[in-house]
């Protein structure tokens, strides 16, 4: 073949590239290849076991298509070497001789039509299909050994899948064969499905349900395949499940879905509004879909991933949360579109407007259907019941319209959305049924629709000899015994940490600060028994040691005149940890001392990623910490590193912790490169278990954590692929494996609750949901009338008086604090300003409006913290946080964790005021300098 041949070849390859990346077979590829040299097919090959065939191929096109270097003839070399391994559909592309436009169509259709009906089509029995799809040419010898060795390892599901995936890859009419090698092999009911023939007495067809007309996608007699496609318009494809639960909303009645995480109910929540919109089109009225969800982060996946997808073309769908940066009002986002995402607390903040006769609120009437996503959220406190209980307020008023033969106000229909609804700590089964209708009371839900699949046990390991963690518990008792404390549990248990924490609060108030600091210092040493339980010793050590490094810088003195004290205790307790060290460092170099469910997780890691030909999962662990810990752990193991493992953790975004959190950008950055393969671990707190769109997974460990049922059951959701795996690991003692047996007790109960209340007569079930929904309507009116004669009874700020939490030194009257926005407590009092230091707040720049936070400001006497130094429209304001004082009300000392605690009414900071005395004062120092 001439230099100009092959040229050609370099030109046809770049215009077939995204059609001849999903035709081409990389791996035996690559083995005729002679032209390539080593050290590219090694890359190429690698780009083959982390990203799979597709991403490869692309590879491997843009290598040949960019490299000048090849001997002359290189491209017969391609052609043949694609011919020999099977991939003849790829070799008449790249000769320039594709298949005519139709029939290139017709293909497509199969491909989609196989793609559509792969869940039904895995159940073949591979090894006899397999066989005669080798008879028939459409499999090379290669291709049959591959998929036997596959369903041998993983089973029929893996070896079906890769036969799918091979056949797609041949030229035209391999699909009548495969039809030809089904019906040989006995599959009828596959042949009728793939044909579009009816297969019951309705005239349904196998895979799709309720009378429902198949797709333009499927290929019927009357739809040919050419037509079959419309590349402008996404279908939506329910499976027989998934249909079966949207039935009564497809009724336009009000129900609940509960299905597990990963099986689909959003994309059936999509199919309903694309339902509901028609049906009131067809009708002549006007349809509006308001979708809520409970997280910022859901509102932008909600809109890509379904909603957006698979209606904008037809409507228009629109996003709002507080991350957007919107040009219109909320009421105008509602006018001009069909569909709407947004953060349930922003529907509930217009409709509090319209409710005070606000021009800028909204109307529940102005919807005919509202999603509520994680809908298990609606209960007492929940913005979610906030507005069910509007919904249920005027549906009660609407009755009482009725009956006065007055038009009532239009409400929408309710789909709630989750994947458990749990038992809300119920006890026994009647009280499991109890809370399960008080969920569908609350959402005036018809019924619960669900569905149940198959789960995998859960494994525990054994515990080990701990010297680190006896010098911990040693230094633990010498602090016992020096501040005269007895604890009423274990060190290292969640128990502990209660008590500790309430002895430090009530030492506070007591001005006790031998104890306080005492008790402060027990809950660190606390928190690294459990992290040298969880992760490594080294993670424990290094948090002791950073504590500690720590407080005693803010001991050190000022910049400015004046000392900080340090007393004796705390002096004792330096001097302990000091004395600990080096022991601590000794031991934690010692690895046969590491945790055994550090052991454990490792051996179950790299079975998962030896055993599986693309492995990609989740690690749940209980705190920002051990995640980040855990997360550099395996990427200093180089035996992860063979198998692999590319691993990133991914945290919550609230600043409560002492780890910084993750923004919004950097969460999506870690999910999108987990969705594309760049990623294939994740360690994740509990922010990864809740409705977060996480790409499919094929094994889930939780790891030394167990909360509740809904937790367990949305976490084990996270393994969506076929053939996934569900582990537990957990110390030995440590009660993790025991709650998880109470969670999975709970999940049984609830199940059985719901079959229940599924079964419950209809005159008794409408009775009790309407009890329920009465005694809500009741509370809340209770609620707010008590919540008004509260504001009314708010105390003047001159009651009260803060003190430092840790010296006890008098800070300042209530009558010097100040609200900036309804939100920030300061104090720029010239009094104030003398009591405190400015220390800078490396980790937190956060630029948020009109001020932002420059450092923290802490005790000159004792360098306890008290909040941050913002900067407000230029003025530098020191914003006071409830939790560092204690509060001196009505004589009594208290201490707080959140302001609005307080019964106090603090007056809006006086800008102007401030400013005026702020240029008074630049005059005055102006003209002494003058």
């Amino acid at each position: 073949m001439s230099c100009d041949q092959d040229a050609e070849t370099r030109h046809v390859l770049g215009c077939f590239r995204d059609r001849l990346k999903r035709l081409i077979q990389v791996e035996p590829l690559l083995d005729l290849l002679h032209f390539l040299e080593p050290d590219r097919k090694d890359r190429i090959k690698a780009k083959f076991r982390e990203e799979g065939d597709i991403n490869a191929a692309a590879f491997l096109i843009d290598e040949i298509i960019h490299s000048k270097n090849y001997a002359r003839g290189w491209s017969r070399e391609l052609i043949a070497a694609l011919e020999t391994v099977g991939c003849r559909h790829a070799a008449k592309y790249v000769l320039n001789s594709p298949p005519e436009p139709t029939e290139e169509a017709e293909n497509d259709s199969c491909v989609r039509l196989i793609d559509l009906l792969q869940l039904t089509l895995v159940s073949m029995k591979t090894g006899d299909v397999c066989a005669h799809c080798r008879a028939l040419g459409l499999l090379t010898l290669e291709d049959q050994e591959n998929i036997m060795k596959l369903t041998e390892n993983q089973g029929n599901i893996g070896g079906a899948r890769l036969l799918l995936k091979r056949l797609v890859k041949n030229e035209a009419g391999w699909f009548s064969k495969f039809l030809q090698a089904l019906e040989d092999t006995e599959h009828h009911d596959l042949v009728r499905e793939l044909r579009g023939e009816p297969c019951n007495e309705d005239g349904e067809v196998a895979g799709w349900s309720l009378g429902r007309s198949l797709p333009p996608s499927i290929p019927t007699a009357e739809v040919p395949l050419s037509k079959a496609l419309n590349p402008h318009k996404r279908d939506i494809v329910l499976r027989d499940y998934q249909m079966e639960v949207a039935r009564p909303a497809l009724e336009e009645k009000n129900i609940i879905i509960c299905l597990p995480t990963g099986s689909g109910k959003t994309r059936v929540a999509v199919y309903i509004t694309k339902k509901h919109l028609e049906r009131k089109k067809q009708m002549g009225q006007p349809g509006k879909v308001v979708v809520l969800v409970n997280k910022v982060p859901l509102v932008e996946q909600h809109y890509k991933a379904e909603f957006g997808r698979f209606l904008k073309h037809q409507y228009s769908v629109e996003r709002v949360s507080g991350a957007s940066q919107l040009k219109i009002s909320f009421p105008q986002i509602i006018e001009q579109n069909d569909i709407i995402i947004c953060t349930a607390q922003i529907l509930e903040n217009s409709l509090a407007k319209a409710k005070n006769g606000d021009e800028d609120g909204i109307k529940l009437s102005q919807f005919t259907l509202m999603v509520i996503d994680e809908c298990h959220h609606t209960k007492k406190g929940g913005v979610y019941n906030h507005i069910m209980i509007r919904y249920l307020s005027q549906k009660h008023k609407n009755q009482l319209l009725k009956k006065q033969e007055k038009s009532p106000v239009p409400l929408p229909q309710i789909l709630g959305l989750t994947a458990s609804p749990g038992v809300g700590g119920a006890m026994n089964q009647q009280m499991a049924e109890e809370h399960i209708l008080q969920i569908c009371a609350n959402l005036d839900a018809f019924t619960i629709k669900t569905t149940t699949f198959k789960e995998e046990e859960a494994k525990t390991p054994y515990k080990r000899i701990d010297p680190f963690g006896d010098v911990i518990k040693k230094i633990m008792d010498e602090i016992h015994t020096h501040a005269d404390l007895k604890p009423l549990c274990d060190p290292g248990t969640q128990y502990y940490e209660q008590w500790v924490v309430q002895k430090e609060q009530n030492a506070a108030k007591e001005e006790n600060q031998m104890v306080r600091v005492c008790a402060e210092h027990l809950r660190q040493y606390n928190e690294a028994l459990h992290q040298s339980n969880t992760i490594r010793m080294s993670d424990a050590f290094r948090f002791l040691n950073k504590y500690h490094t720590e407080e005693l810088k803010t001991k050190s003195s000022p910049d400015e005149e004046g000392t900080i004290t340090i007393t004796d205790t705390e002096r004792f307790l330096f001097t302990l940890f000091k004395d600990n060290k080096a022991k601590l460092q000794e031991l934690m170099g010692k690895p046969q001392y590491e945790n055994n469910s550090l052991a454990q997780l490792k051996t179950s890691i790299l079975k998962e990623f030896s055993t599986r030909e693309r492995a990609r999962g989740i690690i749940f662990t209980r705190t920002r910490l051990s995640a980040i810990a855990l997360c550099q752990w395996i990427q200093e193991n180089p035996k992860f590193d063979e198998v692999g493992v590319r691993a990133s953790y991914l945290i919550g975004g609230g600043d409560q912790s002492v780890v910084k959190p993750m923004t919004a950008a950097e969460q999506k950055d870690v999910l999108n490169k987990f969705r594309d393969g760049q990623i294939n671990l994740l360690i994740a707190t509990t922010v990864a278990e809740e409705g977060l769109d996480i790409a499919e997974c094929n094994f889930v460990i939780r790891y030394c954590l167990v909360t509740n049922e809904i937790a367990m059951i949305q976490a084990r959701g996270r393994g969506r692929a076929e053939d996934s795996s569900y582990t537990l690991v957990a110390e030995a003692g440590s009660g993790v494996a025991e709650r998880e047996s109470v969670n999975e007790y709970r999940e049984k109960m609830m199940s059985t609750a719901i079959v229940k209340v599924c079964k419950m007569n209809r005159a008794d079930y409408e009775k009790k949901t309407r009890e329920f929904q009465m005694q809500a309507i009741i509370e809340e009116k209770v609620k707010i009338k008590k919540k008004l004669l509260k504001g009314m009874m708010k105390e003047p700020p001159s009651k009260i008086s803060l003190s430092c939490r840790q010296c006890s030194v008098f800070v300042c009257s209530g009558e010097d604090i100040e609200k900036i926005e309804n939100m920030h407590h300061v104090n720029v009092t010239k009094q104030f300003s003398k009591l405190f230091t400015v220390r800078e707040n490396a980790s937190l720049q956060e630029r948020l409006l009109d001020y932002e936070t420059n450092g923290v400001i802490a005790c000159k006497n004792c360098g306890q913290q008290w909040g941050s130094m913002m900067l407000y429209k230029s003025i530098e304001c020191p914003c006071l946080h409830i939790k560092h004082f204690v509060v001196t009300y009505s004589s009594k000392k208290k201490t707080f964790s959140k302001w609005s605690e307080l019964p106090i009414k603090f007056p809006a900071f006086d800008y102007t005021q401030h400013a005026d005395l702020l240029v008074e004062d630049s005059e005055e120092e102006d003209l002494e300098t003058d």
